[in-house]
Formats: structure tokens, C-alpha cells, sequence
């Protein structure tokens, strides 16, 4: 970056293209195989040799006599540029390079020969690679008649769009069957839909392209090259569309063909349910059937929450407490929290009391478990301190070790509590000091000097 800002320094500034030159040729010794530094010296090549022929003009046109200063011919047509791009593309190997020099060549009038040239590597070199397909048939968009008439009407340009698009369909078409990939299939399919989310007042012409864009669609999932990405686009066409019908028919082959993928299960499941389809809890038990030793969290997540809106209580009790035993250690203390919340609103004090007693000892926790049951405790009118401590106790139990707030949350409570007693203060604080680790009984004494001042 830093030799290309001095060099542009030199080329814009200073005008002088040689020392420019120089910069790019001691650059690449270091760089020798740096892309960004040749398309820039390429550039420059060309802004140079631009300048060139703009002065020459200049100059016949004053009819001045150029005397001693001549203009070689090679120069004005790029062939310094052409130079630096046969060496580059010997290091450089990929259509990613072939298409950015491309793109640069394009900004100048006089480049056709070097177009043709880069263009013909491309072809030859890159045969099998999407993305020389995807540039040949985007390319057909711009290849139309040189200048539309002036007074072409609404639907002459409708009908000419409608031919570069279905002449752009007709080189992806070819690429599918050439290069029959995953990343071929993406390329045509990111180009449909583009072309059908573009702003156009002519329906007939949306029309054609939303047509258009499920028939692709509907090819490269018949020929099992449809990426998962690329499905849930699909979906979600369907869904804009209101093809409620077909966008199930997907969702389900979907899953058949990535069983193992969580987000499409979801993507499924959440159809239905906006559906409101029968098939919701069949669908999950087959979900989670799959997802035995997948990361199935996000599944009985969405579960739960489905039957808390439609399910009896009695029903998404027991799914909650299978969701339990079905998800791993780890992903199992997220659904403890959920399950003590869902409890409290829908059974109260006395039921969430219980429930949190049963799972007391079915470890691992996490702090947000104990945390929830504290948060409980407080919102009761007859907030008990005999059951705070319980509850700050098995947190300790868990993660005194590991966490400095939990010990001064208890400090505090024991100060603040009608119930409290201060004087059980100082053991607290001598059994932080003993339990915390490392850098944490530093934090933990800082905050309680800072309690203890009232800053706290």
C-alpha cells in the first residue's frame, strides 16, 4: 500500500511518470507476486500513455511543430501496460486477476487489441472456472445495439432488456452444462436474481424474471447442485410470492438432502409453524431424530416456544423436561433457565421453587440458573433471606471460584435485606479472598473497598 501511494504521489503530484515507473519496477522486487501492485502499475501505464496521446492531440491540433519531442506509437497504444500484463499473469494465476486487469483496461478508449488479448487468455486458460462463464454471459447485457434510438418507446426497451437478458441465459445455460458445479449453478442463480430485484415499471417483464428465476432454481435442485445458502433464497422467493404450496415441497427436500444441518431444519419448522400446518410436531421429532449428536439447542428452543402458544401447559411441560435429557451437557443449561422462567409465569412461586429443587443437583449450571431464581426470590412480597442464602450458597458451590460479583452481590444482600445479617460479612469476604482465582481477588478487593466507601 505504501509503495503505491508514493508512486501515485509521484504519477499525480510530481507529474512524472517516470519516477513512477521506478517506484512500481523497486516495488515488485519486494512484492513479486503481490496482484494489487501490478494492476496498479497497469493502471498507471495506461493513465500515462492517456496523457501521452492527449498532448500529441493537443499539439496537431495547434499545429505546432513537435521538433525534437516525438510520441512513440508503442507507447500511445498500452503497449508498456500490455508488457506488464503478460509478466504478470506468468506469477499470477486465477480469473480474479485476468478480470480485475480486464476491468481496468476497459476505462481506456484505446485498449481494444489488449482487451481482446486478456479476454482470449481468459477463455483459453480459464475454460472451467465459473467465474470466466459468469463474466461471458454478463457481458452479453452490455453488447447490445452501440446507441438505442432516441425515440425508442417503452416497449422497444423493454423487448431489447428482455433479449440481453435471454442472450445472458443462453451462455448460462452452456456454463451449466460445461462446468456442471455447485459454484456454476450459484453464479447463474446470483445473476437471476439480481436481474429480478432491479427496479422496472414494466410487469411483463418482472414477470418474466421471476420465471425465469425459479425455473433455474428448480433445475439445480433436480440436479442436486443447489447449496444450502442458496435454498433458503429460494424459500424465501416462494414465500414473497405466496407459493405457500411449493415453498413446503422445498423446505422438506431441503432437509431430506442436508439431514444434518440445523438451519435448515429451523428454516423448515418455521415455515410450518407461520403456516400453521399439522405437521409441526411430527416435523420436530423427526428433526430432532436426526440431530441426535448435532448441536440441536436451536431446535427444542423454537420447540418450546412453539408449544408455550399452542400446546396445554401439562404438554410443554414434558417437552421441557425431555429437551433436558436430549441436548448435551452444555446446551442443556440453557434450556434449565428457560424452563425456570416458563415455570414462574405459568405456575408461580411455589411450582418454580420445586421445579428448581428437582434440577438442583442434575449438573452443569450456568450463573444465569441461580441468577434467575435470585431475581425470582426478590419480586416476592415476603422475600425470604433464608432462601436468598440457599440460592447464593449453590451459585458459590458452582462458580465461587470463578466469578468476583457473585460474592459482593451476597455482601450486599446480607447488608441490604431486612432479613440480612451484616456480621456474616466478614466470613463471606474471607471465603471469597480463599476461593477466587488469580487476578480476581484483586478485582474482588477493589469493589469491596469501593462498597465498603459507599461507591458502590
Amino acid at each position: 500500500a505504501l509503495w503505491i501511494m508514493a508512486a501515485k504521489w509521484e504519477m499525480e503530484t510530481q507529474l512524472s511518470s517516470e519516477s513512477a515507473r521506478h517506484l512500481f519496477l523497486r516495488a515488485l522486487r519486494f512484492h513479486p507476486e503481490c496482484p494489487k501492485l501490478y494492476q496498479e502499475y497497469f493502471r498507471m501505464e495506461l493513465m500515462h500513455a492517456e496523457k501521452q496521446r492527449k498532448e500529441k492531440k493537443a499539439f496537431e491540433q495547434a499545429k505546432m511543430d513537435l521538433g525534437e519531442f516525438s510520441y512513440s506509437e508503442e507507447i500511445l497504444n498500452g503497449e508498456m501496460a500490455r508488457i506488464i500484463y503478460r509478466d504478470a499473469a506468468q506469477k499470477i494465476k486465477g480469473v480474479e486477476f485476468q478480470l480485475a486487469v480486464l476491468s481496468i483496461a476497459k476505462l481506456f478508449d484505446f485498449t481494444q487489441d489488449l482487451q481482446k488479448e486478456i479476454l482470449e487468455s481468459l477463455q483459453t486458460k480459464y475454460a472451467d472456472d465459473p467465474l470466466t462463464w459468469d463474466y461471458m454471459a454478463r457481458r452479453e447485457l452490455e453488447l447490445g445495439p452501440p446507441h438505442p434510438k432516441e425515440h425508442a418507446t417503452k416497449q422497444m426497451k423493454v423487448s431489447e432488456m428482455t433479449r440481453r437478458e435471454e442472450r445472458c441465459c443462453a451462455v448460462f445455460e452452456e456454463a451449466v452444462g460445461a462446468v456442471p458445479r455447485e459454484d456454476m449453478w450459484k453464479c447463474y442463480i446470483t445473476f437471476c436474481l439480481e436481474r429480478y430485484n432491479r427496479k422496472t415499471n414494466s410487469e411483463e417483464l418482472k414477470q418474466k424474471r421471476l420465471e425465469r428465476t425459479l425455473t433455474v432454481f428448480n433445475k439445480a435442485h433436480e440436479a442436486s447442485l443447489l447449496s444450502e445458502a442458496l435454498y433458503k433464497q429460494w424459500l424465501q422467493l416462494l414465500l414473497e410470492c405466496n407459493l405457500f404450496e411449493k415453498a413446503t415441497e422445498v423446505a422438506e427436500a431441503a432437509t431430506s438432502r442436508f439431514s444434518l444441518s440445523v438451519e435448515v431444519w429451523q428454516m423448515r419448522l418455521q415455515l410450518l409453524i407461520q403456516l400453521k400446518s399439522d405437521g409441526v410436531t411430527q416435523c420436530f421429532e423427526e428433526a430432532t431424530k436426526h440431530m441426535k449428536s448435532q448441536s440441536a439447542l436451536p431446535l427444542w428452543t423454537l420447540w418450546v416456544e412453539w408449544s408455550e402458544g399452542t400446546n396445554s401447559k401439562e404438554d410443554t411441560e414434558t417437552l421441557y423436561q425431555r429437551s433436558l435429557r436430549a441436548t448435551t451437557p452444555a446446551e442443556s443449561v440453557t434450556m434449565k433457565v428457560k424452563y425456570l422462567d416458563w415455570t414462574y409465569r405459568n405456575g408461580g412461586y411455589k411450582k418454580v421453587r420445586k421445579v428448581f429443587t428437582s434440577m438442583c443437583e442434575d449438573r452443569p449450571f450456568s450463573l444465569d440458573f441461580f441468577k434467575k431464581m435470585i431475581q425470582i426470590e426478590k419480586e416476592q412480597e415476603s422475600c425470604k433471606m433464608l432462601h436468598l442464602r440457599e440460592y447464593y450458597e449453590r451459585a458459590l458451590r458452582e462458580f465461587g471460584s470463578t466469578d468476583s460479583d457473585i460474592w459482593l452481590n451476597y455482601i450486599k444482600e446480607e447488608l441490604s435485606h431486612p432479613q440480612g445479617k451484616p456480621e456474616n460479612c466478614g466470613s463471606i469476604h474471607w471465603r471469597a479472598m480463599k476461593m477466587l482465582q488469580g487476578d480476581l481477588v484483586e478485582d474482588f478487593v477493589s469493589k469491596y473497598t469501593l462498597l465498603q466507601t459507599g461507591h458502590l
